[in-house]
C-alpha cells in the first residue's frame, strides 16, 4: 500500500532548500507563504501530502537530499511533525507553525516560521 497508495503534490521544490509541509486547508495558507517566501528571495516549497496514510515517505526522503530545513504547519498540536521525521530519518530540523481549536494561521505566520527555519531556528 505504501508503495502504490502514497500521494502528494510538490509546488516550487526544484530548488527550494526550505520544505514547507501542509495537508488540507492549511495547505492553501502555506502555498501563499511560500509565494510570499518566493518574493522575499527564499528559495521555498511545498509538498502537500494528499494521502496522510500512507504519508508520502518516499517525496520527502528526497526532498531532504537538498532541503536544509522543514516546516510543518498544522490544525493540529504537532503530530505530523513526526511523520516527517521520520520521513525525512531527523537528517533535517522541523519547525512547527500550528494552531488548534479551529483556528487557521495565517500566511504571515507561516512566513514567519520560512524566516525562522531560513535562519537555523534562530528568532
Amino acid at each position: 500500500i505504501e508503495e502504490n497508495e502514497a500521494m502528494a503534490e510538490e509546488y516550487m521544490m526544484e530548488d527550494a532548500e526550505i520544505c514547507v509541509v501542509a495537508f488540507g486547508i492549511a495547505s492553501r495558507i502555506a502555498k501563499s507563504a511560500v509565494v510570499q517566501a518566493r518574493a522575499n528571495g527564499l528559495k521555498v516549497g511545498l509538498i502537500r501530502p494528499i494521502t496522510v496514510w500512507p504519508f508520502p515517505k518516499k517525496v520527502l526522503k528526497k526532498a531532504a537530499e537538498h532541503c536544509k530545513s522543514f516546516v510543518s504547519v498544522e490544525l493540529s498540536m504537532g503530530q505530523m511533525v513526526e511523520d516527517i521525521e521520520l520521513a525525512i530519518r531527523c537528517r533535517r530540523p522541523v519547525e512547527l507553525c500550528n494552531r488548534a481549536g479551529g483556528m487557521i494561521p495565517s500566511s504571515e505566520q507561516v512566513l514567519e516560521h520560512i524566516k525562522k527555519a531560513a535562519n537555523g531556528g534562530a528568532e
